[in-house]
């Protein structure tokens, strides 16, 4: 169904509406301290829009007023190992390839500044992170000292802001206006075409044809393939130079420079418009099978007496309780970050336990929100003596 509002990435007037879910927390990575406040925290209503003119996704409905993002926003990957390991080859090989040593880096909407921390540790280099949500007592380690953070969104008030190298990692995503963002970026940059910018984002290539609704939320208003992100690049004065997909081809990378008079070469894997047009078609004709298969597994596990957690309590999970309206099927969320513990899920209020109250529990299924820690869950259970089932979405 075509609608008339217009894309945020390209301006064309060409959205086409394609799955919906209401009544979802606005937020799902908030920590609530109690059950009553996760159950009562605000909810919105998702419509997904595909341009047909550039590939781009867009939440049609997406209000960016309710939004909180405060240190009470926990996002970090970081007390997984396998995610360590994946940021710190990110972080040698863009050292290495553009020479990030004794440099100036700059990181939008840096979070907890791991990464960032990382890049300068790893080159000597010194780091400025912006990010509403940054925690000054949870920063440690040797570079600390060439480390500044600034508790706020990025905007043109911190374009007098000098860079080597400008980051900005799963960040867009939650951007609703992108081409007037990296306009913004391009403008603030100026006339330092040496700059080097490096952008990381989800794979809505993947999203669509697994049929993973549960990679869908509110918070993200903005959804990407490699084709829509090198687009609004080269739309906003960058030349794309390089373009990839990383963590089991579940993020895409592109690194880019200000265009000097050209767009520079594209990639192949840019043409994917018509590949996305029929992957947006088989998502819509099979999200509701791939819903009920879920629904399925959950109450048998109900009827049979069993009990069932669900592993890791980032958005994903968020996303996967309230796309299916689950409530009493799951009772306790496991994490292997400390600061979750004792919190509960917005919108959802199931409570968040630590790995080790699986030993007094002991569930008989452990559902794991993301493939790629399946082998580093299951050490994690075979730990703690645990003989549960563990499958992954």
């Amino acid at each position: 169904m075509d609608v008339g509002q217009k894309c945020h990435n390209c301006d064309a007037a060409s959205l086409s509406a394609f799955y919906r879910v209401d009544n979802i927390p606005v937020h799902s990575c908030l920590l609530m301290p109690n059950r009553e406040s996760a159950l009562a925290y605000p909810h919105g209503d998702l419509q997904l829009g595909f341009c047909r003119s550039c590939g781009f996704i867009q939440n049609m409905l997406f209000d960016p007023s309710v939004h909180e993002y405060s240190t009470r926003y926990e996002e970090t990957q970081g007390f997984s190992a396998r995610f360590r390991d994946f940021a710190t080859a990110l972080a040698k090989r863009l050292i290495d390839k553009y020479s990030l040593r004794n440099k100036t880096i700059l990181e939008i909407g840096c979070g907890k500044g791991e990464f960032l921390a990382l890049l300068c540790e790893l080159g000597g280099n010194q780091g400025i992170g912006i990010d509403p949500s940054y925690i000054p007592e949870r920063m440690h380690g040797v570079a600390g000292s060439r480390l500044t953070f600034i508790q706020d969104f990025y905007s043109e008030k911190y374009s007098h802001l000098t860079a080597d190298f400008v980051i900005c990692r799963h960040t867009l995503e939650h951007i609703q206006p992108t081409a007037s963002f990296m306009h913004m970026v391009r403008r603030s940059i100026g006339e330092r075409n040496d700059t080097i910018v490096f952008f990381e984002v989800p794979d809505i290539s993947r999203v669509l044809k697994e049929q993973a609704f549960w990679d869908i939320y509110y918070e993200h208003c903005s959804y990407f393939s490699l084709g829509s992100l090198a687009r609004v690049f080269r739309m906003t004065g960058f030349e794309v130079l390089d373009l990839a997909k990383d963590f089991d081809d579940q993020y895409l990378l592109i690194e880019a420079r200000p265009a000097n008079g050209s767009s520079g070469k594209s990639f192949p894997q840019e043409k994917d418009l018509k590949e996305l047009a029929q992957d947006v078609t088989h998502f819509q004709q099979t999200f509701t099978d791939r819903v009920k298969v879920w629904k399925e597994t959950l109450a048998k596990i109900r009827d049979r007496g069993e009990k069932a957690v669900i592993w890791g309590s980032g958005s994903k999970a968020v996303a996967f309780l309230t796309t299916m309206g689950i409530h009493n099927e799951i009772e306790y969320i496991v994490d292997i970050n400390p600061f979750k513990h004792g919190k509960f899920l917005a919108g959802t209020g199931h409570e968040i336990v630590p790995p080790d109250f699986l030993k007094k529990y002991q569930p008989d299924m452990v559902i794991a929100m993301n493939q790629i820690y399946q082998n580093e869950i299951q050490h994690d259970l075979n730990k703690l003596g645990i003989h549960a089932d563990l499958i992954t979405v």
